[in-house]
C-alpha cells in the first residue's frame, strides 16, 4: 500500500505542480530568512549574512530540481519539455515542417487505404456470424459457364439429405439478370434487380433483419403470396427510409408483393456474391415449381457443423455426390455430379483470386512509405547539419548523447504523428470514394471502412516511420565529436562532407526503390494494354444495349409455337422501329450478352457421328434475332438468323469458329466447313447456317470458348437485350430509343441504355484498378526520388559554394560548373538505376502470374524506367546546377 500511496503522490504532484512549486519556494525563502536572521544575531552585516546563508543552503535551483525529481514523474516532465521544445523548433521552421508532414501524409495515407482494402478482402472475416464455417460448393471450372457451375434442385435436395458435415445448405438462383424487377408506382415502371434465394438463405448465413422478418419455408411454396425483402440501400433510395414499410404491398412485375423485411446495412448481396452488381431486393425461390425443370440453376452455400474441418467436409461432399441426380426422373443422370461437388471456404471463393494482386499492391505502397522515410531522413540530416553548433553547445553544457537522440526522435514522432493524422483524413476520403465505385468488379467494396485494425495499423506505421527517418540523423549527430561540431559549423566543413556522403547513399536507395516501382507499374500497364488489344470477337465501340419488356404469352399454346410466332412479331417491330431512328446502323436482340451471364444446354453433336464418352463441355447458348451479330460487330461466314426461321420452319443455328473446329475433329466435314452441316441435341436436328467469330464470353484474358446461337423464334429466350449500333454517342440516342420502346409497349420500364463498352470495362476493372494504383504509387515514388535528388544536389552546391567560387575565380566557365553538378546528379541516378534494375528483375519474376502476354523482363518497361529516371534526375539536378553556375566568385569568397 505504501508503494501505491507513493505512486499516487507522484501522480498528484505531477498534475498540481504550480501550488507545490509555490509551497517549495515559500519554504526555501523561509529557511533562508531564518539563516540570515541567525547570521545577523552573530553580528554579521546584512550582505555578508545573506551570502553565508545562501552558501550554507546550497544551490536553490538544484534544490528545486531534486525536490521535483523526488516528488513527481521526472521522466514524463523531461518528455514534455522535449515535446514543447519540438513544437517551438518546428514552428520556427514552418517550411520544413509542412513539407515533412505532407510527405508523411501521402505515404501513410496511401498505406492506410491499401491496408483497409487488404484487411477488408483478406484479413477480416466475412460479415456473417462464424463466417469461417461457411463454404462455397461448386464443380471445378469448365467451358460451359454458369450451367456447369451450378446444380439442379433435385441435386440440392439430395446433397442436403446425404451430406453429414453440414449444419445446413442453401443457395440462390444464379441466372437472375439486372433489371428483372419492375416496380410500378404509377407512370413508367421503375427497374430494379432482385435475386431469388432459397428460403433458408439468411438462416444459413446468419443474417438478421433490420426491420420485419426474413423468409420462412412456406414463402417459397406453390401458391404462396408474393413477398420481398428490401436491401438497406434500396429502402433508403426508393422508399425514403420509410419506417413503416414492413407490411406494405406494391405492384412488382404485375403482382401485389408485400414487403416483409429490410436487410441491415452490413449485408450487401452484390458486394459478396456478385461484385460490381447492384442488388436491390431478394425474393423466395420456389424450388418445387417450374425451376425444378430448368436444370442446373442453383449455387450452393453450406455451413459446416461446429468442429468440422475442410479436411472432413471435402470427402463428405464427394460421397454425397454419388447420390445426386440431375433429374430424379432420369436414372441416367444420377452419376453426373461425381467429382463435381467441391467445397472451398467462402472467403477463399470471394477474394482468394485477388490475394497475389493485393500482396503486390501492399508491397508497392510500403515501398512508397519507405521512399518517403528515406527522403525525410535526408531532410532531417540537412536540418541537423545546420544545427551542429546548437548540438555542440548543448553537449558542452552537459547534455548526453541519449538526450540529443531522444530530442531528435521526439521531433520525428511529432512529425510522424501529424503526418499520420493527415494521412488518416486522406485515407478516409480515398476509402469513401472507393466505396461508391460500383463499376469496379471487386468483392466487398461497399463494406470498405476504417476500423480498429486500420487505426492500429496507422499507429504502428507512424511509429515505424518515425524510427526509420529519425533514428539515423539522431545517431549521426550524437556520434560527432564536440570540438569537430563546434569547428565545422561553417559552410564547406568536413562534417558537412560526411553528411553529404550519407545523404547520397540515401538518394541512391530512393532511386533504386523508385526504379522497382516504375518497372512493376510499367509491366502492369503493358499487360493492361495487351488486354485492351485482345480481339473480343465483337466491337464494343458505338454500341449500347437496353432491356426490352415484352409479353409473348398466347392462349392455348400447347407446343409454344404461338408464343414464338407472337414473339417474332414483337421483336421484328422493335428492331424495325429502332433501326429507323437516325444514326442507327444496326439493331438486334439477344437474351444474354458477352462478359455477363451465360448458360449452356448440353453438347450438340454432328449427325451420324458417335460421341466419345470422354468428351465433355457444352457451348454457351445465345438466343438471338436477325441483326444482333451485326449490331455487336461480330463477323459471320454463311448467313445470319432470318425472320423466316420461325417455329414451323427447320431448326437452324450458328456456331462459333472454335466450336466448329472442335466438331470437325470428329465429323471431318468436307473442306472443314460446318456451314450446311447437321448437328443434333436433345432429340432435335439443327442446320448450321453460319459460323461466327469467336467471342470472349467470360473475360478478356481467357481463351474464347464455344458458342451456339439459336433463333429467338425457335427457342425461348431468357430475356431480351436490344443491342443498337450507332454512328452517334449512345447517350445521345438513349432518350429516343426509350421513347420508341414505350410507344410499342407502354409498360416498358425506364431501363438504362448501357454502352457495350461498359461490359468490357467492368470485366477489366480489377486489372485496371490495380494497374492505376501501382502507377500512382510509382509516380509518387518518382516524385519523392526527384525531391531527394534535388535536395542532395542543392545541399552539395550550398556546401561547396567556396569551392565553386574558387573554380570560377581560376577560370571555370558557367557551362563547366553546370556540367560538374549535372555529372554528380547523373552519377547518383546511375547507381540507383543499376541497383534498382537488379532488384526489379527479381521482383518482376515474383509478379509474373499477374502479367498478361508480357514477359517479366520486358525491355520496353525497363527502357522506359531508365529514360524516365534519367530525365527526372536531369531536371532535378538542373536547377541547382543553374544556381551554381551563377555564383559570384567575389561574393562567395567574401562570405566564407
Amino acid at each position: 500500500m505504501s508503494a501505491l500511496r507513493r505512486a499516487w503522490a507522484r501522480v498528484h504532484s505531477f498534475f498540481h505542480k504550480p501550488p507545490l512549486d509555490a509551497e517549495l519556494e515559500a519554504e526555501i525563502a523561509t529557511h533562508i530568512e531564518l539563516a540570515i536572521e541567525e547570521n545577523l544575531q552573530h553580528g554579521l552585516p546584512l550582505v555578508e549574512a545573506r551570502r553565508q546563508a545562501l552558501v550554507r543552503f546550497g544551490g536553490v535551483d538544484l534544490m528545486k530540481y531534486q525536490h521535483r525529481e523526488a516528488r513527481g514523474l521526472m521522466r514524463l516532465d523531461i518528455l514534455l519539455q522535449d515535446f514543447r521544445y519540438t513544437i517551438r523548433s518546428l514552428g520556427r521552421d514552418r517550411g520544413f515542417t509542412i513539407i515533412a508532414i505532407l510527405l508523411l501524409a501521402l505515404g501513410i495515407g496511401a498505406n492506410i487505404a491499401v491496408f483497409s482494402v487488404v484487411n477488408n478482402l483478406l484479413l477480416r472475416p466475412l460479415p456473417f456470424p462464424n463466417a469461417d464455417r461457411l463454404v462455397w460448393i461448386a464443380p471445378p471450372p469448365t467451358k460451359c459457364g454458369l450451367s456447369c457451375a451450378t446444380y439442379s434442385t433435385d441435386a440440392y435436395d439430395e446433397f442436403r439429405m446425404y451430406s453429414r458435415s453440414y449444419q445446413d445448405v442453401t443457395g440462390y438462383f444464379a441466372f437472375s439478370g439486372p433489371g428483372n424487377l419492375d416496380l410500378n408506382l404509377g407512370g413508367a415502371p421503375i427497374p430494379a434487380t432482385s435475386i431469388d434465394v432459397i428460403a433458408n438463405f439468411f438462416e444459413v448465413l446468419g443474417v438478421q433483419p433490420a426491420m420485419g422478418r426474413l423468409f420462412r419455408p412456406e414463402d417459397g411454396n406453390n401458391g404462396a403470396a408474393p413477398v420481398i425483402v428490401l436491401s438497406d440501400a434500396w429502402w433508403r433510395r426508393q422508399f425514403n427510409a420509410d419506417p413503416k414499410i414492413v407490411g406494405k404491398a406494391f405492384d412488382m412485375n404485375g403482382n401485389q408483393t408485400t414487403v416483409i423485411g429490410v436487410l441491415p446495412p452490413t449485408f450487401d448481396f452484390g458486394a459478396v456474391f456478385s461484385p460490381g452488381a447492384k442488388v436491390d431486393a431478394l425474393t423466395p425461390l420456389n424450388l418445387y415449381g417450374p425451376p425444378r425443370d430448368y436444370g442446373n440453376i442453383i449455387t450452393l452455400i453450406g455451413r459446416l457443423k461446429p468442429g468440422v474441418t475442410m479436411g472432413q467436409a471435402v470427402p463428405d461432399a464427394a460421397a454425397a455426390a454419388t447420390h445426386m441426380c440431375w433429374n430424379n426422373k432420369q436414372p441416367g443422370s444420377c452419376h453426373q455430379y461425381t467429382g463435381a461437388v467441391v467445397p472451398v471456404p467462402l472467403k477463399d471463393y470471394i477474394s482468394g483470386k485477388l490475394r497475389r494482386s493485393l500482396v503486390v499492391l501492399w508491397s508497392a505502397v510500403g515501398s512508397v512509405l519507405l521512399i518517403a522515410c528515406v527522403n525525410l531522413s535526408n531532410l532531417l540530416l540537412a536540418r541537423a547539419a545546420a544545427r551542429t553548433k546548437e548540438f555542440g553547445m548543448r553537449t558542452a553544457l552537459g547534455a548526453s548523447r541519449f538526450r540529443i537522440v531522444r530530442q531528435l526522435l521526439t521531433e520525428s514522432l511529432v512529425l510522424s504523428g501529424a503526418g499520420a493524422i493527415c494521412g488518416l483524413v486522406l485515407a478516409a476520403a480515398l476509402i469513401a470514394w472507393l466505396r461508391h465505385q460500383q463499376a469496379l468488379a471487386l468483392p466487398l467494396l461497399s463494406l470498405l471502412h476504417i476500423d480498429g485494425a486500420a487505426l492500429g495499423w496507422t499507429v504502428l506505421i507512424a511509429l515505424v516511420a518515425a524510427g526509420l527517418f529519425g533514428l539515423l540523423p539522431g545517431l549521426r549527430m550524437a556520434s560527432g565529436n564536440l570540438q569537430d561540431s563546434l569547428k565545422d559549423s561553417g559552410a564547406g566543413s568536413g562534417q558537412g562532407r560526411k553528411h553529404e556522403r550519407l545523404r547520397s547513399i540515401l538518394v541512391v536507395t530512393e532511386v533504386a526503390l523508385a526504379c522497382v516501382l516504375l518497372v512493376g507499374a510499367g509491366l502492369l500497364l503493358r499487360s493492361f494494354l495487351q488486354v485492351l488489344d485482345v480481339d473480343l470477337g465483337f466491337q464494343p465501340q458505338h454500341a449500347a444495349s437496353i432491356n426490352v419488356e415484352y409479353d409473348d404469352s398466347a392462349p392455348n399454346d400447347k407446343d409454344g409455337s404461338l408464343g414464338a410466332a407472337r414473339r417474332g412479331v414483337i421483336f421484328q417491330q422493335v428492331i424495325s422501329r429502332v433501326s429507323a431512328i437516325p444514326g442507327v446502323e444496326a439493331a438486334g436482340i439477344s437474351d444474354y450478352l458477352p462478359l455477363g451471364q451465360n448458360r449452356a444446354w448440353g453438347l450438340p453433336w454432328p449427325k451420324s457421328i458417335k460421341q466419345p464418352e470422354n468428351v465433355h463441355g457444352s457451348p454457351l447458348v445465345y438466343v438471338i434475332t436477325p441483326g444482333y451479330l451485326r449490331a455487336m460487330g461480330t463477323g459471320i461466314r454463311g448467313r445470319d438468323i432470318s425472320w423466316d426461321d420461325g417455329p414451323k420452319s427447320r431448326n437452324v443455328v450458328l456456331i462459333n469458329r472454335s466450336f466448329a473446329n472442335f466438331l470437325d475433329q470428329y465429323a471431318h466435314w468436307p473442306n472443314h466447313d460446318a456451314v450446311g452441316q447437321i448437328i443434333g441435341g436433345n432429340g432435335q436436328e439443327m442446320l448450321v447456317v453460319g459460323v461466327a467469330d469467336d467471342v470472349h464470353e467470360e473475360s478478356s484474358e481467357g481463351e474464347a470458348g464455344w458458342q451456339i446461337y439459336y433463333s429467338a423464334m425457335q427457342r425461348g429466350p431468357s430475356g431480351a437485350q436490344l443491342v443498337v449500333r450507332t454512328t452517334l454517342p449512345p447517350a445521345v440516342l438513349a432518350g429516343t430509343v426509350l421513347r420508341t420502346l414505350r410507344d410499342i409497349n407502354p409498360k416498358q420500364a425506364m431501363a438504362e441504355f448501357r454502352p457495350i463498352q461498359s461490359l468490357v470495362d467492368h470485366a477489366n476493372s480489377p486489372r485496371q484498378f490495380f494497374m492505376l494504383l501501382a502507377a500512382s504509387f510509382a509516380g509518387l515514388g518518382l516524385l519523392l526520388a526527384a525531391i531527394g535528388i534535388y535536395g542532395v544536389i542543392s545541399y552539395s552546391v550550398t556546401q561547396r559554394t567556396q569551392e565553386i567560387g574558387i573554380r570560377m575565380a581560376l577560370g571555370a566557365t558557367m557551362a563547366q560548373v553546370r556540367r560538374i553538378v549535372l555529372f554528380k546528379t547523373l552519377r547518383l541516378a546511375a547507381f540507383g538505376i543499376a541497383a534498382g534494375a537488379i532488384v526489379s528483375l527479381l521482383v518482376s519474376r515474383a509478379i509474373a502470374a499477374l502479367l498478361f502476354n508480357t514477359a517479366p523482363s520486358d525491355p520496353i518497361a525497363f527502357a522506359a524506367m531508365i529514360v524516365l529516371i534519367g530525365a527526372v534526375a536531369m531536371l532535378a539536378g538542373y536547377i541547382p546546377a543553374r544556381r551554381a553556375s551563377r555564383i559570384n566568385p567575389m561574393v562567395a569568397l567574401r562570405n566564407n
